[in-house]
């Protein structure tokens, strides 16, 4: 894909040393930017890249077609539905023991 940016570069991954939510949080002010419109936010940065892992990287809007609340009041607010948004798109594989949807029960 034709990145805007390198996607581990200093705006993105920092080497592969930031992934997923800390990178989304770098693009915002906590105290200037809230309350936030979710869709004013995409149209800034929805091409930018972000890495979710060591092999995957996605466009922010990618994430954010999963993002319910149009307006969010906190950074709080933010990380908690862009946190829902990871789950809901699957984007994360990571799955606590015991709720890993592919492992059948006995």
């Amino acid at each position: 894909m034709d990145w805007p940016f390198d996607p581990d570069g200093e705006q993105g991954s920092e080497g592969m040393r930031k992934f997923d939510m800390r990178i989304i949080a770098d693009k915002v002010d906590e105290e200037e930017d809230f309350p936030m419109d979710r869709d004013e936010f995409v149209a800034e940065h929805g091409d930018d890249p972000i890495r979710i892992n060591y092999q995957r990287v996605v466009p922010m809007r990618e994430i954010f077609e999963y993002v319910e609340p149009e307006e969010f009041e906190t950074m709080v607010d933010m990380h908690k539905a862009v946190g829902a948004a990871m789950r809901a798109g699957d984007f994360w594989e990571y799955h606590p023991q015991g709720s890993d949807p592919e492992k059948k029960r006995a």
